[in-house]
């Protein structure tokens, strides 16, 4: 997203003090990034060794969060919101670490599981370590763990907050019986998650060790304060007033079609409140988002707005309010599905959270990108006439898609946006850990929207199947075209196909060997009139 960084100016500090400030960001920062360089080198799944779906943050004694790595927003937006009430809710001890995927207690959907640790120097409380990784199998009967549910309880294992470690070592009794249903790569992973928060910890200590435990909190304390200063000069420079929008999602696979997204930004003096009062009321489907999942998209939105060394951190946020209305598809009541919603409303959110900016912001705001993530969750059993003796594999990824143009150029070809930044799988290492082939994977020439600046390009991903394999396809944006602006054109919308007929955006479906599936994702919308148009 483009910003305008160099119209403005920052809050007024001397220069020696905003250095030691952004140093000291940076050293917690790289915390963050070496915990998930070791979850990476760690990790046995496709899912976190490839794709790359796992987030790293630091935390203060209070919960708050002091830095993150650049992963995955959704994942990064929701903890940092979550964190504090889990904080409060256990009473830490040094060497603990808590696992938890329950959406309703600080999660996101169930294959995204979190490891929380505490820091302790000198016996006190200095801080917190996490990460959230996504299994792809976390005990859904179907695989993949991303079925078309109409309840959490069909989603798979949900963790409550679970000691799963303490004294710095797991707990055999726990951990056996957490995993006993999951994929034969869980254990490892889990392990991974472990080793990271663990690097966290070790790295956290040394530098606090190093500075004085006093001299770290004063140093929080100082980059919380400018952090919120920072962002109250950005944020003051924004047109007063109310920006409303609305937008729909496709359906929600249980028969729910056109379901009504809406909010109002209302931009005030030394605050903004985001309210999506008017939406949907929960759905049947799993489109439904817990309320850290929406707070996370809208977070996502105005971090874009800042500069991009804004240090992440809890004060970045202190004059963001959010409101939806409980019982609502975007603050669903327990035991909603949602596993969709962490990956498909959440998207939508955005669209709809920048579409309202749009009016506010003309020359800022991007054209709405593709929207989806595009799910593809499949398994089955290897050597499948012996399903006994056969080896069980479960496989999970999103498709790219076309990025929305602006009014500074065009939109990005086959790039995953906005609350996704997970790499692809290479076509080498899904046909050598799975059985299947790739038969096509290239742009989707004319998917992105027309204008002074075109959007950006989706892409075909065609897939061949050589056993029997169930599928899930969880996809949006296939009825509803991704916006442009400001005169610019619609992008085309998305389509799935199994052996040449269009099967919707939302299908389980039972696969033979042969068969082949065939992802086109949308395009960005594009910017502007076309050049010779009035």
């Amino acid at each position: 997203m483009p910003n305008n960084t160099s119209k403005q100016s920052g809050p007024s500090l001397d220069g020696s003090r905003t250095l030691q400030l952004s140093i000291f960001s940076s050293r917690v920062s790289s915390i963050a990034d070496e915990m998930g360089a070791v979850l990476r080198r760690a990790a046995f799944s496709a899912n976190i060794k490839d794709r790359l779906d796992y987030s790293c943050a630091m935390f203060d004694p209070r919960g708050q969060l002091i830095a993150q790595a650049a992963h995955i927003p959704v994942h990064l937006g929701s903890m940092a919101f979550a964190m504090v009430d889990l904080v409060e809710s256990h009473n830490w001890q040094d060497g603990d670490t808590l696992v938890l995927n329950d959406p309703f207690k600080g999660g996101t959907h169930l294959p995204d599981v979190t490891l929380v640790s505490p820091v302790f120097v000198e016996g006190q409380l200095a801080g917190f370590v996490a990460n959230r990784a996504h299994h792809a199998d976390i005990g859904s009967e179907a695989p993949g763990s991303m079925p078309l549910s109409s309840s959490l309880l069909e989603e798979g294992v949900i963790i409550s907050p679970t000691l799963m470690a303490a004294k710095s070592k797991i707990l055999p009794e726990v951990f056996d019986r957490l995993t006993e249903k999951l994929g034969e790569n869980s254990r490892g992973d889990f392990v991974a998650q472990w080793s990271a928060n663990r690097r966290g910890i070790q790295r956290l200590q040394a530098l606090i060790q190093t500075a004085g435990i006093e001299n770290y909190l004063n140093q929080v304390d100082d980059l919380n304060t400018y952090a919120r200063e920072l962002a109250k000069v950005y944020f003051g420079k924004l047109p007063r007033g109310n920006f409303k929008f609305q937008d729909y999602l496709d359906d929600d696979g249980q028969g729910t079609e056109n379901i009504l997204l809406k909010t109002n930004v209302e931009i005030s003096e030394g605050s903004i409140l985001v309210d999506f009062k008017g939406s949907s009321a929960q759905v049947a489907g799993n489109l439904n988002c817990p309320l850290t999942v929406t707070v996370a998209a809208v977070l996502y939105v105005f971090r874009c707005l800042l500069p991009s060394d804004a240090p992440a951190c809890h004060g970045l946020f202190q004059g963001i309010s959010v409101f939806a209305p409980q019982g609502s598809i975007l603050n669903a009541d327990y035991p909603a599905a949602v596993a969709a919603g962490n990956v498909e409303t959440s998207q939508r959110v955005v669209d709809l959270v920048l579409g309202a900016l749009a009016a506010a912001l003309p020359d800022l705001i991007p054209a709405a990108s593709q929207g989806t993530m595009n799910n593809l969750a499949m398994g089955g059993v290897v050597d499948s006439e012996n399903e006994n003796d056969g080896k069980k594999w479960s496989y999970y990824e999103t498709i790219c898609g076309g990025t929305g143009a602006h009014s500074l150029g065009e939109g990005l070809d086959a790039t995953q946006s906005h609350m996704t930044n997970t790499l692809n799988t290479p076509i080498e290492v899904l046909e050598s850990n799975f059985p299947l082939r790739l038969r096509a994977y290239r742009l989707r020439s004319g998917s992105g929207g027309k204008g002074e600046y075109c959007g950006g390009e989706g892409v075909i991903r065609e897939y061949e199947f050589l056993e029997n394999t169930e599928v899930s396809l969880i996809s949006e944006r296939r009825t509803h075209q991704p916006w442009g602006l400001n005169g610019g054109g619609e992008a085309t919308t998305g389509a799935n196909y199994l052996n040449g007929e269009n099967v919707g955006g939302k299908k389980h479906i039972s696969i033979k060997p042969g068969d082949r599936l065939r992802t086109e994702t949308p395009g960005g919308g594009g910017w502007g009139n076309p050049k010779g148009i009035i």
